[in-house]
């Protein structure tokens, strides 16, 4: 197996990066860049019945609008990463930005659905960039374990934000404008983060320039999009049917070709040491398993709070703000907690926090009142904000920096492949079990007892992060 990279990094030109002259500065302006992805994940979410009247768009074809996002996304991250590490952080940080708006825009103006679908796949393409280089920027600049801690606490808070905020803004800008701003919001947005990047982030890159592994790039590539790919189309045709079960399976071929490819390569994309060290590999593996809880619930909540409480799209998007501001509280005390608990117990705390209010959500009525919803969404909130940062640091843990953009690559695709299965399997296990027992409510019931399932699971593969404190601390 091929050792981690020793390149050096150069940072404007020579050297490895200094520590950032204005700390706050950059890390507002990573957390605003991480912001804007994650809302773009949601955003268009709640404007879908609008998308689909106003350009047509058959039934069948309409989860495109998400799909197309989520297979360039998901398929392109390690890549992005390598991208990154390669070109140079800064520059992949403002030209991605500025694809981003300009996809971004396409996809407002767009009079086709055509149009759109392209629209969302370059947005996917560029977030694929933007993603691994915000977590690699990360852990090149902020090395104390104070500031990294808080960094991270403030990586992890507006991911959790974003998906929750995407959903309120998507229903105002829906409800008050047109389902066209929920894409057109971003271009501006992404224009200004670029225009900040440029006076506050330092330029750091790979020294020695490795040949791109185009090998472990198509396979991992086309890998991860099968895998997502496949599992979109469950949802819609079930899971044994050819349609989901072709992508699915070539996926998993696709993947397993990747790592003998790069086992065998003398440049890898993704070096697997990075992912076969027993505590980073827990941390991803605890990684995927959290985001598809969470991202799964998400998707249920809104089938409960719309199809059983009748709420409207902005009163959905509203009633995740209880789970928003945990979030952001959460994350905040989970940075400090890491330094004095280590990140095991914090991520375990937080999957017992989510354990709880899954557990509430599941005996949710029509007539369940807000003294149970209100704590509920508070607990699986701060599950988001303490987990989400402690999993992340840790899977960068010790990861040289010539690899921080490969190894933030790899976290973010754990999220999307795991998310995007489990959304999935758990839609598909809702509608079983409503069909059997004539109750939409039964359905969700059983899916977000699963989502508990897989906070317990959380905490079990997080028995692998025992580090030592100057791990811990790292």
């Amino acid at each position: 197996m091929p050792t981690t990279s020793s390149a050096a990094i150069d940072p404007d030109p020579v050297g490895t990066p200094p520590r950032p002259v204005r700390p706050g500065l950059l890390l507002t302006v990573l957390a605003i860049t991480q912001l804007t992805i994650q809302l773009d994940t949601t955003i268009v979410t709640v404007a879908l019945p609008s998308v689909q009247s106003a350009l047509g768009i058959p039934d069948g074809d309409r989860h495109w609008v998400v799909t197309a996002y989520a297979i360039t996304f998901g398929g392109l991250l390690l890549l992005g990463g390598r991208i990154g590490d390669q070109l140079g952080r800064k520059r992949a940080l403002v030209w991605s930005l500025v694809g981003f708006g300009l996809a971004s825009l396409l996809g407002g103006v767009a009079g086709s659905a055509g149009l759109l679908y392209a629209a969302r796949a370059l947005q996917g393409a560029f977030g694929a960039v933007l993603a691994p280089v915000v977590l690699s920027l990360i852990t090149s600049n902020f090395t104390e374990p104070a500031q990294r801690a808080k960094a991270f606490a403030v990586w992890g808070g507006v991911g959790g934000l974003g998906g929750s905020l995407g959903l309120i803004l998507g229903g105002v800008l829906t409800e008050y404008t047109s389902w066209r701003w929920t894409l057109l919001v971003n271009a501006p947005l992404a224009v200004a983060i670029a225009v900040a990047a440029l006076l506050v982030v330092p330029e750091s890159r790979v020294t020695a320039r490795a040949r791109l592994d185009l090998p472990g790039t198509a396979t991992s590539t086309l890998g991860v999009a099968s895998l997502v790919y496949g599992a979109t189309l469950a949802e819609a045709y079930g899971w044994a049917s050819v349609q989901a079960l072709a992508p699915i399976v070539l996926g998993l071929v696709l993947l397993a070709a990747f790592v003998v490819i790069e086992h065998r390569s003398k440049d890898p994309l993704l070096p697997l040491s990075v992912i076969t060290d027993r505590v980073r590999g827990s941390s991803f593996g605890a990684t995927a398993l959290l985001a598809g809880a969470i991202f799964a619930s998400n998707v249920l909540v809104i089938y409960y709070l719309q199809q059983v409480r009748g709420y409207t799209a902005l009163e959905s998007g509203f009633a995740f703000l209880p789970s928003t501001l945990a979030v952001i509280t959460f994350a905040t005390l989970g940075g400090r907690l890491v330094l004095s608990l280590g990140p095991r117990l914090v991520i375990s705390i937080g999957a017992v926090s989510g354990i709880a209010g899954f557990v509430l959500l599941a005996t949710a009525s029509s007539t369940t009142g807000l003294a149970v919803l209100v704590p509920a969404m508070v607990l699986v909130g701060a599950a988001v904000g303490l987990s989400w940062p402690a999993l992340s640091a840790t899977a960068l843990a010790g990861v040289a920096d010539a690899d921080a953009g490969a190894a933030g690559g790899a976290v973010n695709a754990a999220q999307q492949v795991g998310g995007a299965i489990v959304i999935a399997v758990l839609n598909t296990v809702a509608a079983g079990v409503a069909a059997s027992s004539g109750a939409l409510m039964d359905g969700l019931s059983v899916a977000l007892l699963v989502c508990a399932g897989l906070m317990v699971a959380t905490v079990l593969v997080s028995l692998g992060i025992t580090v030592p404190n100057e791990r811990k601390q790292s």
